[in-house]
């Protein structure tokens, strides 16, 4: 398998507080990896600088990829303003502004991507609706379909199943096995 990324003794917190020491840790290709341990225990630390999220107070992270569309992220909290004007789809190609920026319109191909994802993974019928509307099992949905839109190699998820009740929990770790199986996204879930 072929090494991603890699972080080299890494030590990283808050305000001057470390959280993580001297963390050696490596992403292959194809991985499923899983980051357990207790709450305050700094799984999410380590995906925020994964991600790039948070600088850490030293050590090194080696890139052996571009870094472009390297990332789909799932976080724990997708928190937003349940009234806020938005459609499912639009969320959806919100995970393209990495790569269109801001101020670019999505093209017919973005949105017919979008609605085949949300076809895919059940959601195609609520394609126009708000995002507000949906239950938390839907909304997951929609926003692991936000984090794969871009094609990311590697999926990053911060416990995607809380606050999700028990068929919704398995419905998307089945979703999340299926990505890894079958298209060969890296996944690195806590």
């Amino acid at each position: 398998m072929n090494k991603i990324l890699e972080l080299k003794d890494i030590t990283a917190g808050y305000d001057h507080q470390p959280v993580l020491k001297h963390v050696n840790f490596e992403i292959n290709e194809g991985d499923f990896i899983g980051i357990i341990g207790p709450n305050g225990g700094g799984k999410t630390t380590l995906l925020k600088v994964i991600l790039g999220l948070l600088k850490p107070f030293s050590g090194e992270i080696i890139y052996h990829t571009s870094k472009q569309n390297l990332f789909g992220y799932l976080p724990q909290n997708n928190r937003f303003d349940q009234r806020f004007p938005i459609n499912v789809t639009e969320v959806v190609l919100s995970g393209l502004m990495s790569e269109k920026g801001l101020y670019r319109s999505y093209t017919r191909t973005d949105k017919h991507k979008a609605w085949e994802l949300l076809d895919k993974y059940g959601m195609g019928t609520y394609k126009k609706s708000p995002i507000g509307d949906l239950s938390g099992g839907q909304m997951q949905r929609v926003f692991l379909c936000r984090a794969i839109i871009s094609s990311p190699r590697i999926l990053m998820l911060d416990e995607p199943t809380t606050y999700l009740d028990i068929r919704y929990q398995l419905q998307i770790l089945k979703l999340i096995r299926q990505l890894n199986r079958e298209y060969g996204i890296t996944i690195v879930m806590v």
